[in-house]
């Protein structure tokens, strides 16, 4: 599980807002699978609203510029990105997300990386923490609005239920170039090796075992 303190700015996350105060929106179950929709309540902006459309390319495009996302999450493919609404006494209980989704042009992808970006204030609300639980923990995230964090699809989450305010996030999911998640860590903590040492032949090294590396796991 990866935080990201920095993917939208205040002003970025304020017209978002603007714009889904006017947005359409539809009871969320409706875009759930057969199991998770027993558990979904909450509200999605209609996805084929052009407003909708133009937001979710916005914070497509944050997340593609994250040098974090490049080194961490190394996306091929996005899913539709889902802008999600809960009120009072709403809630996602405990599920697992669908292990294909679908992208641009109905292209079909393998969830590899789950996200989530924050878009209330956290002083705005009160309840609506996404737990994500691990092989030994339950972690709790109540992100600043235009923070997100990343974790492994095939993790248990829930939102938990929201008690005062609204919720608003931003959720969708990757399939990565490298499907194995140990891999991805590997090819991450080099990265962040080779960040640290500036131009020489020990970066030039390093470039190339990067590289050597991608073209035994990558998949596309």
């Amino acid at each position: 599980m990866l935080v990201l303190t920095d993917v939208l700015t205040r002003e970025e996350v304020l017209a978002i807002r603007e714009v889904l105060a006017v947005a359409p929106f539809r009871a969320g179950a409706a875009t759930a699978g057969e199991a998770a929709e027993r558990v979904k309540h909450n509200e999605q902006a209609q996805p084929d609203d052009p407003g909708v459309i133009a937001l979710a390319r916005q914070v497509r495009l944050a997340l593609e510029r994250h040098a974090v996302v490049r080194s961490f999450a190394r996306p091929a493919r996005w899913s539709g990105l889902m802008f999600s609404r809960y009120g009072v006494q709403q809630q996602y209980g405990l599920h697992t997300d669908n292990v294909r989704m679908y992208g641009g042009g109905g292209q079909s992808l393998r969830t590899d990386i789950s996200f989530t970006v924050f878009l209330s204030d956290p002083d705005s609300y009160e309840g609506g923490a996404l737990h994500v639980q691990d092989i030994s923990t339950d972690r709790e995230f109540r992100l600043e609005a235009g923070s997100a964090v990343l974790y492994p699809t095939g993790c248990l989450h829930r939102v938990a239920p929201v008690t005062r305010g609204v919720r608003l996030a931003c959720v969708g999911w990757m399939q990565s170039l490298v499907r194995r998640a140990d891999q991805r860590e590997i090819l991450y903590d080099l990265d962040q090796v080779r960040d640290r040492l500036g131009p020489g032949d020990s970066a030039l090294l390093l470039d190339k075992t990067i590289g050597n590396l991608l073209r035994m796991w990558s998949e596309d």
